[in-house]
């Protein structure tokens, strides 16, 4: 039996979540095309028989700005050197340039087995492939490179293989029927930002807080569920709302149908927008929404 953990780091919009949710076979982290889309360490747990891979979903590289994004790189190097296998996720897509060369370097350094997946292939010329494996190659980086692709599911399997005997001996870290360490209303409150990142565009996304204040599950099966969003300023609660609170409404109704699909139930939804100037540079506030700085 082999088993263990493995850090799944890249640069921010590289495919790490949805590379993970393809793996494990649930919506284990949320997914969108935006940076700063994971802002939480996330286990997604993946038992077969004979071995045990627990994926740790990290924030993406990102430039610090603030005191989150600080926060989010802290996570994302304590992560890299507390777990068994490295995973570095390169968007393909995206070519090879000199500061990803100098990443990839970063964490192999930290002498922990490393492997490279090379995502986002179904989107790219196909000659592109050796083209960079081979620049990867005279650059220096000595790390197995497997192209992938998590929407068609090219090379999953061989990727998963590959990681397992990095892996390990050992027993297994989780029970068998586990394939998270989060809670249901941390998901929750990840969905509802989910479908925020993928209505609005601009800084107003990266500038939301999601608060749970209700999480009940009814006698009748239903589930009472009343949240905030916390935006910085009193423009973007204006955006958020929308023109008789029609951007609102749509939102909360897509995010309330991934909620049901997730709890497997009916939810009733109720949806504040608050406005909390500055939170991401506020230490109080961000312990208050969840964003513990982790030692």
């Amino acid at each position: 039996m082999r088993s263990g953990t493995v850090a799944v780091i890249g640069r921010a919009n590289a495919g790490k979540s949805t590379l993970i949710n393809v793996m494990v076979g649930e919506k284990i982290a949320i997914v969108s095309p935006k940076p700063q889309t994971t802002r939480d360490r996330i286990l997604g747990i993946l038992t077969r028989e004979e071995h045990q891979i627990v994926f740790v979903d990290t924030p993406g590289i990102y430039r610090q700005r603030n005191e989150l994004t600080d926060r989010m790189m802290h996570q994302t190097e304590n992560t890299s050197k507390e777990a068994d296998v490295i995973l570095f996720v390169h968007d393909g897509h995206a070519g090879v340039k000199d500061e990803d060369v100098a990443l990839m370097k970063k964490y192999a350094s930290v002498g922990i087995p490393m492997l490279i997946a090379y995502t986002k292939t179904d989107i790219m010329p196909k000659e592109n492939i050796p083209r960079d494996a081979k620049i990867l190659y005279e650059a220096g980086i000595e790390t197995d490179v497997i192209p992938v692709s998590a929407r068609k599911g090219r090379n999953i399997r061989l990727l998963e293989q590959e990681l397992v005997k990095l892996l390990p001996e050992q027993d297994k870290l989780f029970p068998d029927d586990i394939v998270s360490d989060r809670s249901e209303r941390f998901m929750i409150s990840e969905l509802m930002r989910e479908k925020i990142l993928l209505k609005y565009d601009k800084e107003i996304p990266h500038g939301v807080a999601i608060v749970v204040n209700k999480f009940e599950k009814l006698d009748n099966g239903t589930y009472d569920i009343d949240l905030d969003i916390v935006c910085e300023k009193r423009n973007h609660k204006a955006i958020l709302i929308g023109k008789q609170g029609r951007a609102l409404k749509e939102t909360a109704s897509f995010a309330r149908q991934d909620m049901e699909k997730f709890l497997g139930a009916k939810v009733f939804l109720t949806v504040y927008v608050k406005v909390r100037e500055d939170w991401r540079d506020r230490a109080t506030l961000l312990k208050e929404f969840g964003y513990d700085d982790e030692e």
